[in-house]
């Protein structure tokens, strides 16, 4: 068959009903499918009779037990996600599950941090990611063909299918909330759910989430499963045209572009409508592609496009439109949304812990072993580790390298384009890792732009370092260094103003006696 991929690791699938049966049917066309449990016999048989030398299964623990499945692909209820994800990640399986990841954000959390742990794929079937129509649409606002995006729109309604163990909400918005998360690039500030429930009295039939954006974009979902007819759109309106994927039209209508333009004339907004140009995109089943890409995930060790990190943020929008729907008010979610932010053209190794609201941008090299804290900016190219400590509330700019054997306390600024060493007098032939000289930068200093930390020396408390200071000795707490080589010319406070003759800080008023280690904060 055309499809097969040679090679292809064996897989069980779990749950082969409504939707499972999709996957069943795409994993034995690509050669990967070996088991399928689930817990009715009658859906077992027409397996066995539809899908030859596919063996079944009516016990979860024989797909744990089995040493030649590698992955386990979950499409049973929500409520069961968790448990068997988690039993197949400690049995050492790769896991690709159903939307949503889980129901609880804990359970979520859980499953990722087994996944890392065991060095496991952890998948989720987001299938509109894998939409060739959806990645030719981000692929025109990534390149700006769009303008600036103002605010973005989706729907997903029908007549049916209509589900008693979940609301409209869990059934269709997962789809339209991760691909408005990839679109956007970013997490939601704030969520509003709205709702009406007409066939049961507690589950929805009938939402809508709004949700802002910290960059200013806005997006609505609106999802209901009692309405006249099929329409499923996403429609992305930029300040320099609008795009709309439609997905109920045939493939060569899925993607259309408007570049209405909206000019000014005697301060009055006159739109200006043009002809709509539709966008040619290759054609390909979604779900293959998904089904590929786990595949592919597994054999190369490749992050998913939706790992489990993506599922969780989809999950936490999901929590956050259900606590609005039931609580009748908007959810803020600028503290409790955040993870970390890593621009795309970052590469992040394994074995790298960052911290919550830490952003890293464009180009950076996180190297395994790391650590970063919390809130910190790690800037364009910037490169850090192997197995470097990086406090809380760090900010590196453009073009640092922060090298094995350094060490960064909580609250320094490291200037643009100033530069560590960690080898005292390297060559290129001779490799001198062994006689690595350690470098601490404590809390809350400051190292200007172009100065030069030669290694082996402490940079003290709050000490400044000035732009192109060249320091090849230990700084004491609050000195203010220029200079090459480095010398001492002052004292700075902890806000980084210059101190008087008598260690007072002229801006805040602070005082200062002197130590053997520099100087030390008076109480008040």
């Amino acid at each position: 068959m055309d499809n097969k991929i040679e090679s292809a690791p064996d897989l069980a699938i779990i749950g082969s009903g409504y939707w499972g049966k999709n996957l069943v049917r795409n994993y034995f066309q690509l050669n990967s499918l070996k088991l399928v449990c689930d817990s009715n016999e009658n859906t077992l048989s027409f397996i066995r009779q539809s899908y030859p030398n596919v063996e079944t299964c009516l016990a979860i623990n024989d797909v744990f037990s089995r040493n030649d499945i590698q992955g386990v692909v979950i499409a049973s209820p929500a409520e069961t996600h968790f448990r068997i994800a988690r039993e197949a990640l400690l049995s050492g399986k790769h896991v690709f599950v159903e939307k949503p990841i889980t129901l609880k954000i804990q359970e979520a959390q859980e499953l990722i941090s087994l996944s890392q742990k065991h060095s496991l794929i952890l998948m989720v079937g987001h299938l509109l990611q894998y939409h060739p129509t959806f990645i030719k649409l981000k692929d025109l606002v990534n390149s700006g063909e769009l303008g600036r995006i103002n605010y973005i729109y989706s729907t997903r309604l029908n007549l049916g299918k209509i589900r008693r163990e979940e609301n409209i909400l869990w059934s269709f918005a997962p789809h339209d909330i991760s691909m408005i998360l990839s679109l956007t690039n970013e997490e939601p500030v704030s969520v509003t759910s709205t709702g009406g429930n007409y066939l049961h009295k507690t589950i929805a039939d009938v939402t809508t989430t709004h949700m802002i954006f910290p960059s200013g974009v806005r997006a609505h979902i609106f999802v209901s499963w009692l309405h006249p007819f099929k329409e499923q759109k996403l429609i992305v309106v930029g300040d320099k045209k609008m795009a709309v994927f439609d997905d109920t039209l045939p493939w060569e209508n899925k993607l259309v572009i408007y570049p209405h333009q909206i000019h000014w004339s005697n301060n009055i907004p006159v739109p200006d409508k043009a002809l709509p140009q539709q966008v040619s995109v290759p054609q390909s089943e979604p779900l293959k592609l998904e089904c590929k890409h786990f595949i592919h995930c597994i054999r190369s060790g490749q992050k998913p496009t939706t790992d489990g990190l993506e599922g969780l943020k989809v999950l936490k929008v999901l929590n956050a439109s259900q606590q609005s729907l039931d609580n009748e008010k908007s959810i803020v979610l600028q503290n409790e949304m955040a993870l970390y932010y890593v621009h795309e053209s970052s590469i992040i190794d394994k074995n790298v812990t960052i911290g919550v609201n830490t952003k890293i941008w464009h180009f950076a090299h996180i190297l395994s072993g790391t650590s970063i804290g919390k809130c910190c900016t790690i800037s364009q190219n910037v490169m850090v580790g192997p197995n470097v400590s990086i406090g809380d509330y760090c900010k590196i700019q453009n073009n640092v390298s922060i090298f094995e054997g350094i060490t960064i306390e909580e609250g320094v600024f490291c200037g643009p384009s100033m530069v560590f060493t960690n080898v005292y007098n390297p060559r290129a032939k001779i490799r001198k890792m062994n006689q690595l000289r350690r470098t601490l930068v404590k809390k809350g200093a400051t190292i200007g732009a172009n100065a030069t930390i030669v290694c082996g020396v402490t940079i003290g408390q709050y000490a400044f370092i000035g732009a192109g200071a060249v320091v090849n000795k230990d700084v004491n707490d609050f000195a203010l260094i220029v200079g090459n080589p480095g010398k001492q010319i002052g004292w700075v406070c902890e806000c980084g103003e210059r101190l008087d003759q008598n260690f007072t800080c002229m801006s805040c008023e602070k005082k200062y006696c002197k130590t053997a280690s520099g100087l030390l904060q008076k109480e008040s």
